[in-house]
């Protein structure tokens, strides 16, 4: 009996072994399937997500300089570069010169730079409208909710940066300090333009 049990012990272990790449790739989840804009998660892009299942943003309100209600689907028609920044988030202050400058690239074409301020209470505000003063020509938006992190792809990352196709779909999604004017965003971004309607 113990001899039928070492032989049947032996088996199972060399079966296990012969199986052994089948048995470990099972037990690693598979990559999420990602779109064509995966050739753009490259250098300092790479963390870059590109889901290949296109989602609408979410409906999610926030608001503009002078309190007005503001949706995602208000955009829709053009690229739109969202950006979830706070001011106590240095990483957000850091690249907010770049997205200035994205902006000014891509003066009177169908890209919107629209950063999205997720600090609350009033004088968190106050300081923030100080600080994207200074970036023009960057406007004011804000979430003082502190819900829109938690809707996107980076689920509470902060910087999180988002892109937007026209038709208000999630193309791209970025957490961290990325420089939104060097070429490799660019080229992420000429690639959205150049997209049918």
């Amino acid at each position: 009996m113990a001899a039928a049990v070492l032989i049947l012990g032996i088996g199972g272990a060399a079966l296990l072994y012969a199986n052994r790449a089948a048995v470990f790739k099972a037990a690693v989840p598979a990559a999420a399937p990602k779109s064509d804009l995966a050739r753009f998660a490259t250098g300092p892009l790479a963390r870059l997500e590109t889901p290949a299942i296109l989602v609408q943003a979410p409906d999610q309100v926030f608001k503009s300089r002078d309190g007005a209600d503001v949706r995602f689907a208000d955009f829709r028609g053009k690229v739109v570069v969202v950006n979830l920044w706070a001011m106590w988030c240095a990483p957000c202050r850091t690249e907010m010169p770049t997205l200035a400058r994205l902006a000014d690239l891509y003066a009177g074409q169908d890209l919107v730079v629209l950063p999205v301020n997720v600090d609350t209470g009033a004088d968190a505000i106050a300081d923030a409208t100080s600080f994207i003063d200074v970036h023009e020509p960057l406007p004011l938006y804000s979430d003082p909710s502190f819900r829109l992190p938690f809707v996107f792809p980076g689920e509470g990352k902060m910087p999180q940066t988002i892109l937007l196709d026209r038709q208000g779909r999630i193309r791209a999604a970025f957490a961290g300090e990325a420089d939104w004017a060097g070429p490799q965003a660019r080229a992420l971004i000429e690639a959205l333009l150049a997209e049918p309607d």
